[in-house]
């Protein structure tokens, strides 16, 4: 496969699953702000997100320092000047996907032309009639929709490997800035840490992951951090942990060393199997004692480094 039709794949992956997280993260503000305020205030609980996922520059650019729901919610679905809005990442993956048209099926882009052009309908709408949990809904349904039709038709072959690379490594990221908002000041004051504020906003990003239901699946009663923690990080049956992203990364990676044989290079497979080895090697007691913030960070530059490297070894035209 051409690097080009390979890098326009393993990004419409990524930006697909960028959108929901953009979405997700509105989600995750709009339930925190439903709390009585803690004592750093209602700004704070915005602001939280804008630092995990590191766009709080860029925004201050865009709207100074006026953090508040309205300017968030523009920032994070609207705004075309955002690379990371709903609005943009769907722009994006819809035309990676036009360019690459003849390696999709009509499924495929039957799903994903019809999510971008009910979002252009969506865009010319009144602002004050779309709630945050209306623009999350559709986000999640049309990523929802897409990614079905992916894996339902679309041919086993190495776009298919790059496609749901690009989805993994995303995902990975994704849920570790998600997690990394529970760090931002969310819970103040270390009083709180398993009171029911501590619990309810454990619960709150369980929620903004569709990951409710499962978790009381997998551990029933009680919400507590490392239960959650461990769903979120190390529960190879969550369906984003990051144990699970990185493996399904493992596995397309593999995937794709088996199809080019010889001459598959393996900067980024070795990469990805150091970074999965070393969390396995983890439990959530050994993480929450090095710090969950340090420990994310750590994950999320990790993430960074092996998709450096999927480019250098695929993306760049090299091999």
């Amino acid at each position: 496969m051409l690097s080009r039709t390979a890098a326009n794949l393993f990004w419409m992956g990524r930006h697909l699953e960028r959108a929901e997280t953009a979405a997700r993260l509105l989600d995750v503000g709009e339930r925190i702000t439903l709390l009585p305020n803690t004592a750093e205030g209602y700004r704070n609980e915005w602001e939280s997100l804008l630092r995990a996922s590191g766009a709080r520059e860029a925004f201050a650019g865009r709207h100074g320092d006026a953090i508040n729901q309205e300017n968030l919610v523009d920032w994070l679905f609207f705004d075309q000047g955002n690379p990371s809005s709903v609005v943009s990442c769907l722009g994006q993956a819809r035309e990676g996907g036009r360019i690459v048209r003849t390696a999709l099926t009509s499924q495929v882009w039957d799903a994903l032309n019809t999510a971008y052009q009910e979002l252009r309908a969506l865009e010319r709408q009144p602002r004050q009639r779309l709630d945050t949990p209306m623009l999350t809904d559709f986000t999640t349904r049309h990523g929802a929709t897409v990614r079905g039709a992916i894996n339902a038709t679309q041919l086993r072959n190495d776009g298919w490997h790059f496609v749901n690379l690009g989805y993994a490594l995303e995902r990975a990221d994704a849920t570790a800035r998600l997690l990394d908002v529970k760090y931002f000041v969310l819970l103040p004051r270390v009083e709180f840490v398993g009171s029911g504020l501590d619990n309810y906003q454990w619960q709150v990003i369980l929620r903004a992951l569709s990951a409710h239901r499962a978790f009381h699946w997998a551990y029933g009663g009680e919400v507590t951090a490392s239960k959650v923690a461990h769903f979120l990080i190390l529960n190879g049956e969550s369906p984003r942990s990051l144990l699970t992203s990185l493996y399904e990364a493992v596995w397309h990676l593999d995937g794709l060393a088996r199809r080019y044989g010889e001459q598959a290079p393996a900067t980024a497979s070795v990469q990805a199997r150091a970074t999965l080895d070393a969390l396995m090697a983890r439990d959530i007691e050994a993480i929450f004692d090095e710090g969950l913030h340090e420990f994310l960070s750590w994950f999320i530059n990790e993430v960074a480094g092996i998709s450096n490297a999927v480019h250098e070894d695929y993306l760049s035209g090299r091999m």
